[in-house]
């Protein structure tokens, strides 16, 4: 569990069902959501190594100290989350083999895929995050959702790439 890897690297000692005690009140209390890991194909839903999001950004501002380089690309993350929730999709954090695609979002039968990630100018960062979307099979819409860079026309192999500003303003 890296919740616990982390707080013992921090010297904070908590047992795993103290944490996961911890993580049920949090969620009950509307603090964060627990995102569940769907296998995309089939759309098993994995109990095991959900992902957290904050309901309230500026409380994880509050609550973590906020420190852009390290937390810029987590909060686009938990941004993106929001506003597909908001939209009324439902939201899974997907899994592809040994590969994770950040959201898989569902509405009246219809899936969409998203990465998101803060830049993709770096040639690897280009080929991780389209990678992942690339090896899926099905028809469905692929987005990769970035701070604000374009990459070529907008499109990549049936990919499209929307800037945040783009995505929060238009995106239905």
């Amino acid at each position: 569990m890296n919740i616990h890897k982390y707080l013992k690297s921090q010297k904070i000692n908590i047992s795993v069902p103290g944490i996961i005690n911890y993580l049920y009140a949090l969620t009950n209390a509307y603090i964060v959501h627990k995102v569940p890991r769907s296998e995309i194909g089939g759309l098993k839903i994995s109990e095991v190594r959900e992902k957290y999001y904050y309901e309230d950004l500026g409380l994880q501002n509050a609550i973590r100290s906020f420190n852009p380089a390290r937390d810029l690309h987590k909060l686009l993350e938990n941004l993106v989350y929001l506003h597909l929730k908001r939209k009324g999709y439902s939201v899974f954090v997907g899994k592809l083999g040994d590969k994770e695609v950040d959201f898989v979002a569902e509405k009246e039968g219809v899936k969409m895929y998203f990465q998101v990630t803060l830049s993709m100018v770096e040639e690897c960062t280009k080929q991780r995050e389209l990678g992942n979307l690339v090896l899926i099979e099905d028809n469905y819409p692929k987005y990769v959702v970035t701070w604000n860079d374009p990459f070529g026309t907008g499109d990549w192999e049936g990919i499209r790439h929307l800037n945040a500003l783009e995505f929060l303003t238009n995106f239905e």
